[in-house]
């Protein structure tokens, strides 16, 4: 196994992405300190961002292994060419975020980053200017697209779950952990609809939480909060997590849903032969409520306040497709 030397004369081996801040802390403070201390590092980031960059950090490993290279501390020679062997089959977004992991398990063991490096950061800008840097955006589901998905669903308790779940995700522009953390404690039933609070979410990893609210539907087959009281009333609870899983039998679990389970039910609620599942996710749902609202002439600050961005650009994003056609120049000219 390739290694050298590192601070104090340790020896650079490669640890996971938090592991490599709690080794040397566990001898110099006691034993439960250490371990609250993993626990503290672990929570730093999402659960989803920590397993991507543990994925990305194994890579580089075997990479350079089969290079016979140190991946810890590496070279910059080595994560230039790193860069430009993954620069032949990944896209820009996952090569910069294989930077950011090499970057968080060097600074985690105490080393300087190499991807600060001069050269390193020349062939990232060449990569970038070769390949683009636009990102693969999932198409968004528009109201009527949602009203198709609506009326194929079966009339099964999966589908009641599914129905509840596709309209409260929509309506309330929420990302897929924020649906699936749901409790039934959080929502109140009210005239007017329903009151969500989102407890932490992905902007808010310190928990301050938000309220959104969902009106009611002007028709009751696309009423977020009439499908979510059939929905409470079919799982037969008012408490703990509201989406759980159905299986193949119609048997109700008791743990929550998987933030990838949101995918899978909104490509498997398409329409077949209408839609490719492969150009939607379960971020269509938050998307097609930025870009309905958009299209309805929505502000930019009501939209904000439903889908919780705190950035104008990422919104805006939304505004300008779902503006495409309500607010062209070349509708004006008469054509």
């Amino acid at each position: 196994m390739p290694s050298s030397d590192g601070p104090n004369g340790q020896s650079g081996r490669e640890p996971s992405t938090s592991a490599a801040i709690t080794a040397p802390a566990a001898g110099t403070v006691q034993t439960d300190l250490a371990g609250r201390l993993a626990g503290y590092v672990s929570q730093a980031k999402a659960a989803n961002t920590r397993r991507a960059y543990a994925g990305d950090w194994r890579h580089f490993v075997a990479w350079s292994r089969a290079r016979q290279a140190a991946p810890l501390p590496a070279m910059a020679e080595t994560v230039a060419l790193y860069a430009t062997a993954l620069a032949a089959t990944a896209r820009t977004s996952t090569i910069a975020r294989r930077m950011a992991a090499i970057s968080q398990a060097h600074q985690m063991a105490g080393y300087p980053s190499p991807t600060a490096d001069a050269r390193v950061r020349t062939v990232l800008a060449g990569i970038r200017r070769a390949k683009g840097v636009a990102p693969r955006v999932k198409k968004p589901v528009l109201v009527e697209d949602l009203r198709a998905m609506l009326a194929a669903l079966p009339a099964t308790l999966g589908g009641v779950r599914d129905r509840a779940l596709l309209l409260v995700g929509f309506g309330g522009a929420f990302r897929r952990s924020e649906l699936v953390a749901l409790n039934w404690e959080d929502i109140e039933f009210a005239t007017e609809g329903l009151a969500v609070t989102i407890r932490r979410s992905k902007n808010d990893p310190e928990g301050q939480g938000r309220r959104v609210g969902i009106p009611r539907g002007r028709q009751e087959e696309t009423c977020p909060a009439r499908a979510l009281l059939a929905w409470r009333d079919a799982a037969g609870g008012d408490s703990g997590p509201v989406f759980r899983p159905v299986d193949r039998h119609g048997n109700l679990g008791k743990s929550r849903l998987s933030d990838r389970a949101v995918a899978r039910i909104v490509k498997r609620a398409l329409p077949t032969g209408r839609y490719d599942p492969a150009e939607y996710a379960g971020h269509s749902l938050r998307a097609g409520l930025a870009t309905a609202a958009a299209m309805g002439g929505a502000s930019e600050r009501a939209i904000m306040r439903q889908t919780g961005h705190r950035s104008l650009t990422i919104v805006r994003r939304y505004i300008r497709e779902g503006s495409l056609f309500r607010e062209n120049a070349a509708a004006k000219t008469g054509l």
